[in-house]
């Protein structure tokens, strides 16, 4: 049975991140934004929180638990609260770390891994969506052929972040009628990084498309396990990232509404105002235990796709009404981008295509 009491490690992950995004994320989020960077300062602070380490297991030299995806649930939860992007940023070698520790080899282990875990924050990174209306995660365009001892890649990825500077791109790919994933050097030949995009949010977090031409991979480039299983860490990783944002919004919403009075009395007395907090309050608990109950069946080897859709499903669609509630709630200063529920709409916009980005 699932229990909804953190135990006493889990606790102290909550309350560590909970005071790193509070302190260190949340104040720089806005401008963050604004200069389209991030200060590598706070990746080198919230890389030695260790959550990068806990998500890899001790056997292959990190410190994960047997609830390592439930306590990666509760961090991320905690890092979004503060900021999603910036968190994201934060963890982004675990989107190209964690599938070899699930499904690489031992040699690209060995390899890859080691290092990481030894050293400093390294901008590794996962190349899985695709600029294409239809992109199904499961059976992309990008394509690996098998050529005597070596696989030839072609195809066109989105959404790369820090592509320009990553020493590696984890590339998921359509090898016959499964889904591969292959580690993929940068500066191999017919890999081309494009122009910087441009989106809505995602701003302190540079994204690429990459184009793949030809590109000639040695056989011990494939990771030799099952690679369909990453993409439920993954939509674990954003329910619970939706979680953070909402909850950041809601509480701030609150806050003012508490606070800012109308005709002698807090916004948050009206019914209208406080129907909608009750609401929100509702639908974030809701979809926490949708993201908890497939975390809590990855970590016990059991089959999760469907609850992992379900939660990314659902917390799609709740991120974006909390969001926009709260920019209702704080009237026209929510619509100023000095407050940061303008942003948090912003990043509550992208969810439904952020698959990859993140993972537990």
């Amino acid at each position: 049975m699932i229990s909804f009491t953190p135990s006493d490690e889990q606790q102290l992950v909550i309350d560590t991140v909970r005071r790193f995004a509070s302190e260190q994320l949340r104040p720089l989020a806005h401008d963050a934004d604004e200069l389209r960077s991030t200060p590598p300062e706070v990746l080198t602070r919230g890389w030695e929180l260790g959550l990068f380490h806990s998500a890899i297991p001790e056997a292959h030299g990190g410190i994960a638990d047997a609830q390592a995806a439930l306590t990666g649930a509760l961090a991320i939860e905690e890092l979004a609260a503060g900021d999603a992007v910036l968190g994201w940023h934060v963890l982004l070698p675990a989107t190209f770390a964690v599938p070899l520790a699930h499904a690489g080899s031992a040699a690209q282990r060995e390899r890859w891994l080691a290092p990481l875990l030894e050293g400093d924050y390294t901008p590794l990174s996962a190349a899985l969506i695709e600029p294409a209306w239809d992109f199904d995660p499961t059976a992309p365009r990008t394509v690996a052929i098998a050529d005597g001892e070596e696989y030839v890649l072609d195809g066109l990825k989105g959404y790369v972040a820090r592509a320009a500077d990553a020493a590696a791109l984890l590339v998921y790919a359509r090898l016959a009628d499964s889904l591969a994933a292959f580690v993929v050097p940068r500066d191999s030949a017919g890999v081309t990084v494009l122009a910087r995009e441009q989106h809505m949010g995602l701003r302190a977090l540079p994204t690429y498309q990459v184009r793949f031409e030809g590109v000639r991979l040695p056989a011990d480039a494939r990771l030799p396990g099952a690679v369909a299983p990453l993409l439920d860490r993954s939509r674990v990783a954003l329910a619970a990232s939706a979680v953070g944002v909402a909850r950041g919004a809601y509480e701030y919403a609150r806050a003012y509404a508490l606070q800012r009075e109308a005709f002698g009395r807090p916004i948050a007395q009206n019914q209208s105002i406080a129907f909608m907090l009750a609401e929100m309050a509702i639908e974030i608990d809701a979809t926490r235990l949708l993201a908890w109950e497939a975390a809590w069946r990855l970590d016990r080897g059991l089959p999760a796709t469907r609850e992992a859709a379900l939660a990314a499903q659902y917390a799609d669609e709740m991120v974006l009404t909390v969001t926009d509630r709260a920019v209702q709630i704080l009237g026209g200063h929510g619509y100023i981008r000095e407050y940061p529920v303008e942003r948090w709409l912003r990043e509550a916009r992208g969810f439904p295509t952020f698959l990859g980005l993140a993972i537990v």
